[in-house]
């Protein structure tokens, strides 16, 4: 009888090829490097095939590896639909879920939500990354993307979890030294602070407005990749940002923050983002559910919009 991949050996090599490092993969897993690196060594034995090229800095899938990364992740998300299928029938869910999300948002909002999941569905293994750029669910083994803006890829699966939209708005210091630009073509005179959004392009900010879909070119002295400090330079009178209503709208409340030209905004909503449909995995529609409920009500909820309307 032919000796069969293991699971567990199947699920390494699918993370080796992702990572392209035996460390990184270890430091990932927990394991030590060597033993994901025998792992290995033993599932090529007994696919009979070598699957990874191997340098002293990296490693890289060979033409059979990459044949098998595709069958491997196919079979475990067969495996993984499998176990979803029959927690179904157990009144809680459980196994590993990976969620990522943008810096504010994921350590504001979802993370706060999904201390609570968490405490509710104890045998669920929860894996929250933040960073504020793009990702691909796929190749980097994501089960779930919680993100503002668009959902521009026709392979993914979108479900809403806030309506919003994005606001102008300075704090009353950068107003008092410049003014406040009264119509959209005043912005190229004034200082914007530019964050490279997700689905924005550099240093253009779209609208709705008045006269339906308009932009703006727009530039200043500060940049950077983090909302944080985007957040924090307007609260400090550096400039102009656009940001979500719901991020910046208790600084509005407490004075720190005043909008600008109200009239123009750009829709904004918050999506849970998943390859598969809900219904294929318990897990994940257990946790993109909490997620609607969490943050449209409580103490996590996103703010409201300063008029009222939406989130």
């Amino acid at each position: 009888m032919l000796n069969q991949p293991l699971l567990t050996d199947l699920r390494l090599l699918v993370e080796v090829i992702r990572y392209r490092s035996f460390v990184r993969t270890a430091a990932e897993l927990g394991m030590s490097p060597s033993y994901v690196s025998k792992r290995i060594g033993i599932l090529e034995e007994t696919l009979g095939v070598r699957v990874l090229h191997r340098t002293s800095r990296r490693v890289s899938p060979t033409s059979h590896g990459e044949k098998a990364y595709e069958w491997a992740r196919n079979i475990l998300a067969d495996v993984q639909q499998l176990q979803d299928a029959l927690a179904e029938d157990t009144t809680e869910p459980q196994g590993r879920l990976r969620v990522s999300s943008s810096f504010r948002l994921g350590r504001n909002h979802v993370a706060p939500a999904i201390s609570l999941l968490a405490k509710r569905y104890p045998k669920l293994e929860i894996s929250l990354t933040v960073l504020d750029r793009p990702v691909d669910l796929l190749s980097e083994g994501l089960d779930l993307d919680i993100r503002v803006g668009d959902v521009p890829e026709p392979h993914l699966i979108a479900h809403r979890i806030a309506q919003s939209y994005r606001i102008l708005c300075a704090a009353p210091s950068y107003i008092e030294r410049h003014g406040a630009p009264t119509q959209l073509s005043d912005l190229v005179r004034h200082s914007c602070l530019v964050f490279r959004e997700r689905d924005q392009p550099f240093g253009t900010w779209r609208f709705k407005g008045p006269k339906g879909l308009e932009s703006a070119k727009v530039t200043g002295a500060l940049t950077t990749n983090n909302n944080d400090i985007i957040h924090q330079w307007a609260l400090d009178g550096h400039g102009i940002i656009r940001a979500a209503a719901w991020d910046c709208a208790q600084s509005l409340r407490k004075g720190r923050l005043i909008e600008i030209l109200p009239a123009y905004r750009w829709p904004a909503d918050v999506w849970a983002v998943t390859a598969g449909r809900l219904t294929q995995s318990a897990k994940l529609g257990v946790c993109v559910h909490f997620l609607q409920e969490q943050l449209a009500v409580g103490p996590h909820a996103l703010w409201p919009a300063p008029d009222g309307q939406g989130s």
